[in-house]
């Protein structure tokens, strides 16, 4: 038996869905486990991007069937487009599997994300406004609208009666909104349902006998740890749990069938939206990692913040997943800068901490500690072999896994799927 975790270590957008992919070529199964239409992996293939944001990277491997859990959310819509733009490039998705009990974001929750987050002003969160938000809620007050009620027309309309009866009140009474009409939403859900159907599977079912029958198992995470609802920069954190625990809820399979977990960091740090980001850097060097890096988001397409690498919040995430190895993403973007810095610790007044601060104000006003390293000049996209990589990148990596005390096992070194030096400690 082989089962795999990957899920972002940082705020998201680390380049998992090439970590995915990497994964995805030897696996029967990639489940998601989280989330919804607010995520993107991008995965290059022969310099053709393909951008995927519900559907799991195993798609792309016709011996593997993707697999979307209980814990994701999903905007039937959108994942109509995304099979559509699948099967327009030869992309087989008839294995696709879709939990039954995953919830549905509706037309109600995209208008309700796009209007609370409009009445948040200087305070919003930088949500997507893909509904995931109010969706989750639903869910958690046991209102919500699941897949396996697409299958039975009488439960499906009750529930959309009652829920549009509810948000209307919303709607008209705090937001001075029209009404929806539950009628226009029974009808075009039920255009949905011919594509629907055939998909709808038990899947923790199909993963508990996959894992019994000693098929590899990939679980893929959305989003970042640093985002997640429990663990994250709250409140700029997404409506879901991206860490490793979820990687079994979300599935439906207990935790010890969990083998290895692999965090996957950009060679430096990211984020979109608003929230705290000691490392940030609003200057020339945040503009380059920017334009180097391509850094702009794959849902909404907004320019991301750049900084350096965090060491103080990279270890917080290995111990709230429990990280057997890491995967590092994008170190080919560092070469030609002169100097570069890891943060080894955050400056709060006269002390410095070295461990992620459980108060959310030293997030706002501690100052970085940083440890500076000679950068180096020389292109490595073509490397394979960590020996190969210029002296002062191999202290670069070094540094950062004598820091966090796992091993690094892997580093991209350009966007292609073939980009790799992959460590072998064996």
């Amino acid at each position: 038996m082989s089962t795999t975790v990957v899920l972002g270590a940082q705020w998201g957008d680390e380049g998992k869905g090439k970590v995915t992919d990497f994964f995805a070529s030897s696996a029967d199964y990639v489940v998601r486990f989280q989330g919804g239409n607010n995520a993107g992996h991008t995965i290059v293939v022969e310099d053709e991007k393909i951008a995927l944001s519900l559907i799991p990277s195993g798609v792309l491997y016709p011996s593997c069937i993707p697999v979307i859990g209980s814990g994701c959310v999903i905007d039937i819509g959108f994942l109509e487009k995304e099979i559509e733009m699948l099967n327009s490039k030869d992309i087989n998705t008839t294995k696709l599997a879709i939990s039954s009990n995953a919830h549905v974001v509706m037309p109600y929750h995209k208008l309700l994300d796009e209007l609370i987050e409009e009445s948040l002003g200087e305070n919003k969160i930088g949500t997507t406004k893909k509904g995931i938000g109010p969706c989750y809620v639903d869910k958690i007050q046991r209102n919500g609208i699941r897949i396996q009620d697409l299958l039975d027309d009488k439960i499906f309309e009750k529930k959309v009666k009652q829920n549009v009866e509810d948000k209307n009140q919303l709607l008209t009474k705090i937001y001075n909104k029209d009404p929806l009409s539950p009628e226009e939403i029974i009808k075009e859900f039920k255009s949905y349902k011919n594509l629907i159907t055939n998909h709808i599977k038990d899947t923790s079912l199909i993963i508990s006998n996959a894992i019994k029958e000693n098929k590899n198992v990939l679980f893929e995470g959305a989003q970042g740890t640093l985002l997640d609802i429990d663990h994250g920069t709250y409140p700029f954190v997404t409506s879901s749990n991206t860490s490793s625990g979820n990687a079994a809820i979300g599935s439906g399979v207990g935790p010890l069938n969990l083998d290895k977990i692999v965090g996957v960091t950009k060679a430096y740090i990211s984020r979109v939206g608003s929230g705290p980001f000691i490392t940030e850097q609003d200057n020339e060097i945040g503009n380059y990692l920017i334009e180097k890096g391509a850094e702009f988001g794959v849902v909404t397409g907004r320019r991301r913040r750049c900084g350096w690498l965090d060491l103080i919040s990279l270890k917080y995430s290995v111990r709230v997943n429990s990280l057997s190895e890491l995967f590092i993403t994008k170190l080919d973007v560092l070469s030609g800068l002169e100097e570069i810095k890891l943060c080894i610790g955050y400056q709060n007044g006269q002390e410095v901490i070295n461990d992620y601060p459980y108060e959310q104000n030293i997030l706002y006003n501690a100052k970085p500690v940083y440890e500076t390293y000679k950068g180096w000049t020389e292109d490595i996209t073509s490397v394979k072999k960590f020996d190969d990589l210029p002296e002062n990148a191999k202290k670069y990596i070094n540094a950062i896994a004598d820091y966090i005390k796992i091993p690094i096992t892997f580093i991209s070194v350009g966007p292609e799927r073939n980009q790799n030096i992959v460590i072998d400690y064996d």
